[in-house]
């Protein structure tokens, strides 16, 4: 595969992959660190978008003239974002959220060109979750899968429990592709 013009800035080995997927090898992995606590009153939507940009515009300044690809990935129920937990009891809580439920994963992509345009898409997919039993859940936490990721991995064991996805798999992962090979290739990147 050959190499492309655009520098994932991100370290999620999840997007990496996805991108090997359609055909994409960024050219370099830098990612960038921001500042991402949540503005006082602000909704699940508006802060991915912001986050993502943020990071977007972040990776452009400190790779002046390159193009650079970003994402970020947030887990809502209702209008709570889901975070990574500390440990296991944590992570419990989350599951014990979630069991029976339908849940939001929201991924925003965003890229910046050399010239410093930005494009950016997000995407909402609705996840429902079957009613977890005691058992599964002491399973799925016995997994480590929930370990450095937010709310859930869904590529393990939790996609036994999934009852229905409305949208994007790639997108839950962490980078709808459909979108993200469609901004690619509206950047020239083929």
């Amino acid at each position: 595969m050959a190499v492309k013009d655009f520098i994932l800035a991100s370290s999620s080995p999840q997007r990496r992959a996805l991108l090997t997927q359609i055909g994409y090898e960024p050219k370099q992995i830098r990612p960038v660190n921001i500042d991402e606590s949540e503005h006082l009153g602000e909704l699940p939507l508006p802060y991915i978008r912001r986050i993502a940009r943020a990071k977007a515009l972040a990776a452009a300044a400190e790779n002046a003239g390159e193009n650079v690809l970003c994402a970020d990935t947030i887990i809502v129920a209702g209008q709570k974002i889901i975070r990574k937990s500390p440990d296991a009891e944590a992570q419990r809580k989350v599951m014990e959220l979630l069991s029976g439920r339908t849940h939001r994963v929201i991924t925003s992509v965003c890229f910046v060109d050399k010239n410093g345009k930005l494009s950016q898409k997000t995407i909402t997919t609705k996840i429902m979750m079957k009613h977890l039993s005691p058992k599964e859940i002491d399973e799925y936490l016995a997994s480590n899968e929930w370990v450095g990721v937010a709310g859930y991995k869904i590529e393990g064991l939790l996609q036994g429990y999934v009852k229905r996805i409305v949208g994007s798999y790639s997108g839950v992962i962490g980078l709808p592709l459909y979108e993200t090979k469609n901004i690619l290739n509206g950047a020239g990147i083929k």
